[in-house]
C-alpha cells in the first residue's frame, strides 16, 4: 500500500525525494483518522450497550418499585387484620369468663382457642395474659416470659385504652434455636367504669407475615429486605450470595455495611440508588399509626448488574458486531479516500517539494560538484548580504569565506560520512552561521551535489560571550550572591564559595549561612528592602559559623513591577566589628529599620550603657481614636492602620531611633541622644508627615525622659503619664513628661 510512486517526467529530478510517494504526513493523517474512527465506534458501542444495560435496570427499578407499593399496601393491611383479631379475642366471651372465674380449666379453653387462630394463621406466634398491675398470668409460649411491659401503658398516665391497640416496635426472640423478629399487640381489658381488668398481648412474626403476602420477592436476584428506619435487619437475611456490603443476619445493620446507601434512605422515604454493583430500590412503609407514635420501616430489594448484563448478553453481541462492521466499513472508505488523493497529487509532488524547500524558514543553498552554487532561497540570501541572482554561479568557499584547510576537511568529511555540521563565521556581515551540509546522489544520473542548510546563530553567539564576560566580572574580590525573595541561594562568585566553604555546594539558605537570628528577622529585613531597596548590617560570627570575621552584609533587592522582591543581590566585605564582643547578638546595624517587639526593644535597652540611657527621650503614640476602634468588630481596621503608620515612620525614622509595638493601637520609639526640645520637634514632624497621608486622626503622643536609674518598664510608665494628658487635654496631643531632672512630672 505504501510503495513508492515515480513521477514520469523528461526532466532529471533534483533529488530523490521529489518522487512521489507514502509520506509520514500522509501516513500519520490516515492512522490519526482510523485511531479517531476506532476510538468514536467504541465510545459510541460502549455508550450504547451501557445506556440499554442502564434503561433496562431502570426498567427492573420501576416494577420492583411497584412491587414494594404492593407489599407495603398489603402488609399495612395485615397489621390492621391482626389489630382487629387482637380487639376481637379480647373481648371474647371465653377469655371475659376467663378473667371473671380464673381457673385452670378457663385457662385451658382460652389456650385451645388461640392455637385454633395460630393453624389459620401462622404469623400469630403467642398469647399473654398480664394483670393490671402488668404482672404475667399466663402464656401460650415460652419464648416471652421476661417481657414487661411499658410503664407508659400500665395505670391511668397512659394515653391509650378502650378499643386502641398498642402496636409494640420490632423485637427479636430465639424460637426453636432461632432468632425470630417479632412485635406485639396490646389491648385493654376495661371494667364497665373504665378501669383496668388486664392487659391481652398478642405476638406476631414478622417473617411469616411478609412470607403469606408474596414469598416470590425472596429469590437470588431480587431479593426483599425488612429494616427499620435505624437501619437494623429484621427480615431477608440468609439470602443465596448476597452482597459483601449488604446485612446478612439478622439485626446487623446497613448503616454500617453501607453507609453511602443509608445516607440516600435516611435522607428519602423512597428512591433508588445506584453503586457499581447493584441497583437498589427502597419504600419507606408505615405499618400502624397510633397516638403519639408511628411504627415506619424500610423495604429494601437489589439486583446485580451482573444478572442484568447476563439478561442483556444476546443485544451486547448484536451492537458489538454491529459496532465491528461500521468501524471495518468506515476504515476501508478511509483508505480509499486516502489512495485516490495520493494518486492525484504524485504529478505535482516534484514541484510541491522544491517550493517547499526554497520558501521555508531554513536558509538553504544547493552546490553543485564543482563547488558552484546552483540555487539559493530568499531566507539564505537574506543571511549572507547578498541577493539571489548574485549568489547563483559563486563559488561556495569564497561566500562562506573559508580557508583552504577548513574547506579541505569539509570535502574530507562529506566524502567519509556524507555530512558535516559546524559554525561558520562571515567577518564581513559580522554574523555567526550554524551550518550542515550533505552530500546526495541525483537519482537519474551519477552527478552529486551538496545540500546545504545553516541558521544564522550570531545573537546566541554573542549571548553566550557577554554571559561569560558577567562571568568574569562577577567573580571579583568582594563575595556576592544571588538569592530569591526566601533566601534560596541562586548564584555565587567563587569568593562566596570560599569564604563560605561552601565546596560547590549551592543547595543551603543564606539565612543557615548567616545564623539564627538573621533568619528570624528574614521577613522584616524583606520589608524594609521593599521600603528602601536594601538592607545593610554587621554580622559577626555564631557558634558553628562558616566564617571567623565579622562581615559587613549588604542586601539589594530587584523588585518586581508590583513591588515585591524578586531577587536578592547580596555582597559580603570583612571588616573591623564596631559593637561590644560580649553582646549576646551577632546581627548588628539593622533594627532602627525594622518594627521590633518590646522584648526585642527591652533587650536593646539593657545593653546601652547609661550614659547613652541619661541622654535618651521615650515616646509612646496612641493610634486609636476614641470611639472609633472601640468595638472588637473594628479590631482588623486598627491593625491595619496600625500597619499603615508603621510604614510611614520606618520610611523617615532617624538613624539609631527604634520603633516597636507595645500592643494593639500603641508603637514605642526609643530616641537616644535626644533631649526634650528635640523630642517634641520629632514627634510634630511625625503628626505632619501623619496628617499628609490622612492618618493623624485621633493620634496622641506621650514623651518622658530618662530619669536615672530606671528600668524600660518604670520608663514606659512615665511616658503613658504623658500620654493620658495629652489625651485629657483640649487642644494639645503631644505632652511631655519628666522631661526636666528638677520638676518631677512636670508637664509642658
Amino acid at each position: 500500500m505504501f510503495k513508492r510512486k515515480v513521477v514520469s517526467s523528461s526532466n532529471p529530478l533534483l533529488i530523490s525525494s521529489q518522487a512521489a510517494r507514502w509520506s509520514q504526513q500522509h501516513i500519520l493523517s490516515l492512522l490519526s483518522q482510523l485511531i479517531i474512527l476506532l476510538i468514536a465506534v467504541f465510545i459510541i458501542t460502549n455508550m450504547v450497550v451501557n445506556l440499554g444495560e442502564r434503561r433496562l435496570q431502570e426498567d427492573w427499578a420501576d416494577q420492583r418499585y411497584s412491587e414494594l407499593q404492593t407489599v407495603a399496601s398489603l402488609a399495612s393491611d395485615k397489621v390492621a387484620f391482626l389489630q382487629f383479631r387482637t380487639q376481637t379475642f379480647a373481648k371474647a366471651e371465653l377469655l371475659r369468663q376467663y378473667l371473671q372465674q380464673p381457673s385452670k380449666t378457663q385457662q385451658r379453653k382460652v389456650t385451645d382457642s388461640w392455637l385454633s387462630l395460630t393453624q389459620n394463621i401462622p404469623e400469630l406466634l403467642g398469647l399473654s395474659l398480664y394483670d393490671p398491675q402488668g404482672n404475667l398470668q399466663f402464656s401460650t409460649t415460652d419464648s416471652f416470659d421476661n417481657l414487661q411491659l411499658p410503664a407508659m401503658l400500665l395505670g391511668s398516665g397512659r394515653n391509650m385504652g378502650g378499643s386502641d391497640i398498642y402496636t409494640s416496635p420490632m423485637s427479636f426472640t430465639p424460637i426453636d434455636g432461632r432468632l425470630e423478629p417479632y412485635f406485639y399487640q396490646l389491648s385493654w381489658i376495661e371494667n364497665p367504669d373504665q378501669s383496668v381488668k388486664g392487659y391481652l398481648v398478642t405476638y406476631n412474626s414478622i417473617t411469616k407475615l411478609l412470607e403469606s403476602i408474596k414469598p416470590a420477592f425472596f429469590n437470588q436476584n431480587s431479593p426483599m429486605l425488612f429494616l427499620d428506619t435505624q437501619g437494623f435487619l429484621y427480615a431477608g437475611a440468609n439470602q443465596p450470595e448476597p452482597l459483601s456490603n449488604m446485612p446478612d443476619s439478622l439485626g446487623s445493620s446497613v448503616k454500617q455495611t453501607y453507609p453511602e446507601l443509608w445516607k440516600d434512605m435516611a435522607m428519602n422515604n423512597f428512591g433508588q440508588f445506584y453503586s457499581n454493583d447493584a441497583t437498589f430500590v427502597y419504600l419507606k412503609v408505615e405499618l400502624t399509626s397510633q397516638y403519639e407514635t408511628k411504627r415506619e420501616y424500610f423495604l429494601l430489594s437489589y439486583i446485580r448488574h451482573d444478572d442484568i448484563a447476563a439478561r442483556y448478553l444476546e443485544w451486547r453481541m448484536v451492537i458489538l458486531i454491529a459496532g465491528v462492521l461500521i468501524a471495518l466499513l468506515a476504515s476501508a472508505l478511509i483508505v480509499l479516500r486516502h489512495l485516490f488523493v495520493l494518486e492525484r497529487r504524485a504529478k505535482l509532488n516534484s514541484l510541491q517539494l522544491s517550493q517547499g524547500l526554497f520558501n521555508s524558514e531554513i536558509s538553504c543553498l544547493i552546490v553543485n560538484d564543482s563547488g558552484r552554487i546552483s540555487s539559493a532561497n530568499l531566507k539564505a540570501a537574506k543571511a549572507l548580504a547578498l541577493s539571489i541572482d548574485t549568489l547563483t554561479d559563486r563559488n561556495f568557499q569564497r561566500v562562506l569565506q573559508l580557508d583552504n584547510d577548513r574547506f579541505e576537511q569539509i570535502k574530507e568529511a562529506l566524502a567519509h560520512h556524507q555530512q558535516w555540521r559546524g559554525e561558520v563565521s562571515i567577518e564581513s556581515v559580522n554574523s555567526t552561521l550554524q551550518t550542515h551540509i550533505r552530500s546526495e546522489l541525483c537519482p537519474n544520473s551519477k552527478e552529486s551535489y551538496w545540500l546545504v542548510t545553516f541558521e544564522d546563530i550570531t545573537i546566541l553567539y554573542d549571548s553566550q560571550r557577554q554571559a561569560y564576560l558577567y562571568q568574569l566580572l562577577s567573580d571579583s574580590a568582594v563575595a556576592t550572591a544571588l538569592t530569591d525573595s526566601s533566601g534560596k541561594l541562586i548564584k555565587c562568585n567563587s569568593q562566596f564559595d570560599h569564604l563560605m566553604k561552601l565546596n560547590g555546594e549551592t543547595d543551603i539558605p543564606i539565612t543557615d549561612l548567616l545564623g539564627n537570628e538573621l533568619k528570624n528577622q528574614w521577613q522584616d529585613i524583606c520589608a524594609q528592602i521593599s521600603l528602601q531597596g536594601e538592607w545593610t548590617a554587621q554580622i559577626m560570627p555564631f557558634t558553628q559559623s562558616r566564617y571567623n570575621q565579622c562581615l559587613k552584609t549588604t542586601l539589594a533587592g530587584q523588585l518586581t513591577f508590583d513591588g515585591d522582591i524578586e531577587y536578592l543581590i547580596c555582597t559580603f566585605e570583612e571588616t573591623a566589628p564596631t559593637i561590644a564582643v560580649h553582646n549576646s547578638s551577632n546581627v548588628f546595624g539593622h533594627s532602627s529599620a525594622i518594627v521590633l517587639r518590646l522584648t526585642e526593644l527591652e533587650h536593646h535597652f539593657n545593653n546601652l550603657n547609661e550614659q547613652t540611657k541619661i541622654q535618651s527621650s521615650l515616646l509612646v503614640m496612641d493610634i486609636n481614636p476614641e470611639g472609633i476602634f472601640s468595638s472588637m468588630g473594628n479590631m482588623s481596621q486598627l491593625e491595619k492602620r496600625q500597619k499603615d503608620i508603621e510604614l510611614q515612620l520606618l520610611i523617615e525614622l532617624p538613624l539609631n531611633y527604634q520603633i516597636a509595638q507595645w500592643q494593639l493601637g500603641k508603637l514605642v520609639i526609643l530616641l537616644p541622644d535626644t533631649n526634650a526640645t528635640s523630642a517634641h520637634q520629632y514627634a510634630m514632624n511625625v503628626m505632619h508627615c501623619l496628617a499628609e497621608n490622612q492618618l493623624a486622626e485621633g493620634i496622641n503622643i506621650g514623651i518622658a525622659g530618662y530619669m536615672s536609674p530606671q528600668s524600660l518598664e518604670q520608663y514606659l510608665a512615665n511616658a503613658e503619664i504623658a500620654l493620658k494628658r495629652a489625651k485629657q487635654s483640649v487642644d494639645q496631643n503631644i505632652c511631655q513628661a519628666f522631661t526636666r531632672p528638677t520638676y518631677t512630672d512636670h508637664l509642658n
